[in-house]
């Protein structure tokens, strides 16, 4: 009976005793960590993954990048405040037409009037290396403005402090020269005139910042015109890409299925201010046509017949006054120029230039601006329903359509023109030169000097005039340029100037660097 008790007293005891044990060992149990087994047992008959020797995964389009990104430049330009000559340059005043303020939209994602890091203060952009002693294509207008240049290369942190060689504002276009860097590779050129559309196009450039940056696609169309009305380029020919180009890809390279140039990325058009699948590279060839002329002359220089035409040639007044089969109808032949002086009329019709069937006026403009200046070649053209022909020689496009005023060949004392070197220049009149005590003949004035160019490195000032440079005389602004055709990149650049010593003397300084070269 006694037993019966003890176990009884004891039962509840020894269930609560195991009911905290079995707790125990379930806490233990489910403490462990989730998904862990028993050492030596695994969960499932998976086979566990492994890591591959290292094979590169090599394609066309990586074989591509590795060749040509060192070739591709970061470009980083500082522009300081606004200069003096630049707001007499602007009409504080006026307002940008909206077509304008389009195209800048479209194209660079900001009108003019608004800030823009690539016009003011501190950008980026893109360029490559087409000579292996330090010169870079790029665009014109991402070095437009710029004070201080510095590019910065695939493989090396550093940055170089490079010049402007020569600019094409019709183009777009930019030369620059960098030096220091050791082993510069320069990328291949290609042929644009046989790409074809659907063919694989490569970008490489520095969108926002991002260095080194490489995307893919085909060309979507050839000779590709952006016609606004307040902005035309007539010697601007694209390749249209949906290669992906953003801002900061300006002035680099669009390359083909063999890792030739076969453009200079351009531009965009886009809604959003980015990538839109609408991207426009400034063909190869044109563009290596530039170059040649720059790092030669410095400048472009463009033939040019000396005649005005409508852009729209209506069939009829072709019938009326050609003979139906096309060319041009000239509205106006500029007085003086070299189609007058060979004999051409307004009402004449255009058919051949040096043997070369005229199809419209970009193409009439193609042909003579491609045609050596100085150049005399045949004109075929239709007059009064006769077939005739005339020799013309080919004149500086440029020469030829500035420096045209309204006031019996006097300029006008506002009158200045941006030259080479970072200066502008006022060819001087009779009443400036009294009015400054110069009573001397020939010279032109500095009205302006680009901190940071060449002319500010040298010591050239405001208020200077030039009367002689590399020992030639300068009598006018156009002097300038046609002595600056014989330097060539490297070359000894050395002015004379008179500058004004007192209210009414001046006195002779020279000034002198090297071109192209750190100074």
């Amino acid at each position: 009976m006694r037993e019966q008790l003890l176990q009884r007293k004891f039962l509840p005891a020894a269930l609560i005793l195991c009911t905290l044990l079995i707790g125990i060992l379930i806490g233990t149990v489910v403490s462990d960590p989730v998904g862990a087994a028993p050492e030596g047992e695994p969960v499932s008959d998976a086979a566990p993954l492994t890591v591959p020797k290292s094979e590169p995964v090599e394609n066309q389009f990586s074989e591509i990048a590795r060749r040509v990104r060192p070739s591709v430049v970061n470009i980083e330009v500082e522009s300081l405040p606004e200069s003096r000559a630049e707001r007499r340059r602007q009409d504080p005043g006026g307002d940008i037409p909206g077509e304008m303020q389009d195209f800048f939209r479209r194209f660079f994602g900001s009108p003019p009037d608004q800030p823009d890091p690539r016009r003011r203060g501190r950008g980026e952009g893109s360029g490559v290396v087409v000579d292996a002693k330090g010169y870079i294509i790029t665009n014109q207008h991402v070095v437009a403005d710029a004070d201080r240049i510095h590019v910065r290369f695939a493989d090396d942190d550093k940055k170089y402090e490079a010049k402007i060689i020569g600019a094409d504002e019709e183009t777009d276009l930019a030369v620059i020269y960098a030096a220091g860097k050791k082993d510069m590779k320069a990328a291949p050129i290609g042929n644009s005139d046989v790409v074809n559309v659907g063919d694989w196009a490569i970008a490489i450039g520095s969108p926002f910042g991002y260095r080194e940056t490489v995307t893919a696609g085909i060309i979507s169309a050839k000779s590709r015109e952006v016609n606004m009305a307040a902005f035309t380029r007539p010697f601007q020919k694209f390749l249209q890409t949906d290669a992906a180009i953003n801002p900061g890809n300006s002035g680099g390279p669009l390359l083909n299925i063999r890792g030739e140039i076969i453009g200079i990325n351009t531009a965009i058009i886009s809604r959003t201010g980015g990538y839109d699948g609408l991207g426009f590279a400034l063909a190869s060839n044109i563009a290596v046509n530039v170059y040649n002329q720059i790092i030669r002359y410095g400048r472009v220089a463009r033939g040019s017949i000396g005649i005005q035409f409508s852009s729209a040639q209506d069939p009829a007044l072709l019938r009326t006054y050609g003979d139906g089969e096309g060319g041009i109808f000239v509205s106006q032949v500029v007085e003086g120029g070299p189609a007058e002086r060979a004999g051409m009329q307004a009402e004449d019709v255009i058919t051949h230039i040096d043997g070369v069937a005229i199809r419209d006026g970009d193409h009439l403009i193609e042909v003579v601006a491609a045609t050596g200046v100085g150049s005399t070649v045949p004109v075929k053209l239709i007059r009064g329903g006769k077939p005739m022909t005339v020799n013309i020689t080919i004149a500086d496009r440029e020469k030829l359509f500035s420096g045209r005023f309204d006031n019996g060949g006097e300029p006008p004392e506002d009158d200045e023109t941006r030259v080479e070197f970072g200066i502008t220049v006022q060819d001087l009149t009779e009443r400036m030169r009294r009015e400054m005590n110069y009573e001397t003949d020939g010279g032109v004035l500095i009205t302006a000097v680009e901190p940071g160019s060449f002319s500010a490195d040298i010591g050239l000032a405001e208020g200077d005039i030039i009367v002689a440079m590399n020992r030639q005389a300068v009598s006018a602004a156009a002097d300038i340029g046609e002595i600056r055709k014989s330097i060539e990149a490297g070359g000894d650049v050395a002015f004379k100037v008179m500058r004004r010593v007192n209210s009414t003397q001046w006195q002779p300084f020279y000034f002198a660097g090297v071109l192209g070269k750190e100074n």
